[in-house]
């Protein structure tokens, strides 16, 4: 069943996104293999949220460790009010007691000040095919063209893209120790059976549960979570006796994606498996906000691609490609304007669907392999969630009553304090926290950027190293 969050509290959105800056096209690399994937729908993110992960509420600000803090009172079905401090970078957000559910809340999502229906677990929609039964002669006319079955679709076509990615794309369905669970999907990323999808999509099956990924020629593998990353909402799982001849799906540059080029979709869509849909990109380094509504819930953030290519729950984890056909996104979540569709009570595609660039997925997927936890980029600095066009502003105080500015950090080294408020990562405009930790968790720990903020109306310039944090808690 879908993960569509069910009237549950979610953090807020940040305000108006930077202007998408166009780029080269995505270029391909290497050989494409098939997939399939689902995605679930999700309630609106309020619109505080800090550096790292952060809280989405007034109140004290978060302690220092990872899962950032949620938004004390808002509520999914009003949207919430008001903002909160945040916590330094990993902090913890008190989420709001959610409302009685049936199953897995699914991601809450926010860009801007919408809500976002995450693609996490798919619904499971069945339907019947009536068929007639009418005893009566058929009047169809059947075509003598013995050549139909020898049509072969040219290299770069839709056709052609969606054969060569199908085989390597699965249904994947998660299942708690409890019972609970539901639909997504993923893709092969090695020889070795490793398969990326997105956290959400597994979470049920963390502890305990049970897992499967079944291909589009009917094969069902049984699985393993390697790693999970709940802030970039990605995970890795593996195949059980995996067989010899995977076929890996190309890795796009999802840097060099334009917007205007065209994408392709695989996923389940309310559980309809190895379905293929298309679109293009509609924007760049859109920051996305993303909740599954529950209590013990923490917040991912992206610096998304939006597209247009039709996604719906049960889509979560399944590939976005380019023309050429390479991955260059992990479909995440959508924003959806209303509930209910096909009798399943969730929200469908409006045609604003949100990806994780594949770059950023990548840099994930192999640490997860590596090492089994994630590591996340940081600058040391609590910052508000509040909503906000004007930067994301260092708060005065950290989670707990800890310094707002980790002491020895990458943001004490650069001189910033409490009050600062950040306007620009290099050259991309922040205008909120959420927007900040996703532009910084588009970076590796080590990487240079250069941090733009104002002090007394002055905007000053510095220059600062990334630091890092490894794992979720």
């Amino acid at each position: 069943m879908s993960t569509e969050n069910e009237g549950n509290a979610v953090p807020p959105a940040p305000s108006a996104p930077p202007v998408p800056v166009a780029s080269p096209d995505a270029s391909p690399q290497g050989h494409l293999p098939d997939g399939n994937a689902p995605t679930a729908p999700l309630p609106p993110v309020p619109p505080a949220v800090e550096h790292g992960p952060a809280a989405h509420r007034p109140g004290p600000a978060p302690d220092g460790s990872w899962p950032p803090p949620p938004p004390a009172t808002a509520a999914y079905t009003d949207g919430g009010a008001g903002g909160a401090a945040g916590a330094g970078w990993g902090a913890s957000y008190q989420q709001p007691a959610p409302k009685p559910r049936g199953g897995r809340g699914g991601l809450v999502a926010a860009v801007l000040v919408a809500a976002l229906v995450a693609g996490g677990l798919g619904g499971g929609l069945g339907y019947t095919l009536a068929k007639d039964n009418d005893n009566g002669g058929s009047t169809t006319v059947s075509a003598s063209d013995g050549s139909a079955a020898q049509v072969k679709r040219a290299p770069g076509t839709i056709a052609n893209v969606a054969a060569r990615a199908l085989p390597s794309t699965v249904t994947i369905e998660a299942e708690s120790s409890n019972g609970e669970g539901g639909t997504g999907t993923g893709f092969v990323f090695d020889k070795q059976g490793h398969i990326v999808t997105n956290n959400h999509v597994v979470a049920d099956a963390v502890d305990g549960g049970k897992l499967t990924a079944t291909f589009p020629d009917g094969k069902k593998y049984n699985a393993e979570i390697v790693g999970h990353a709940q802030g970039y909402d990605v995970a890795v799982i593996k195949l059980k006796n995996a067989p010899s001849d995977l076929k890996p799906l190309a890795l796009g540059d999802s840097d060099k994606v334009a917007v205007g080029d065209e994408t392709i979709a695989i996923g389940a869509p309310f559980g309809l498996s190895n379905t293929v849909t298309t679109g293009i990109i509609s924007a760049k380094n859109r920051p996305v906000a993303s909740s599954d509504g529950s209590a013990s819930s923490k917040a991912s953030y992206m610096s998304a691609l939006q597209t247009d290519a039709s996604i719906n729950p049960g889509n979560s984890g399944g590939p976005l490609l380019s023309a050429s056909g390479a991955v260059i996104g992990i479909n995440s979540a959508i924003q959806s304007s209303s509930s209910g569709g096909f009798g399943s009570g969730q929200s469908g595609s409006i045609g604003l669907g949100f990806a994780i660039p594949i770059n950023q997925a990548k840099y994930v997927a192999q640490q997860l392999i590596k090492t089994g936890k994630p590591v996340y980029a940081k600058i040391g600095a609590s910052v508000s969630l509040e909503e906000s066009t004007d930067g994301a502003k260092i708060t005065d105080q950290g989670a707990a009553g800890s310094a707002a500015v980790e002491s020895g950090g990458p943001a004490a080294k650069a001189g910033l304090k409490p009050g600062d408020v950040i306007t620009k990562l290099d050259d991309h405009v922040i205008d909120s926290g959420p927007t900040l930790i996703g532009e910084i968790w588009t970076h590796e720990p080590g990487d240079k950027v250069t941090v733009t903020y104002k002090r007394g109306g002055q905007e000053h310039t510095v220059d600062l190293t990334l630091g890092a944090r490894e794992g979720d808690s």
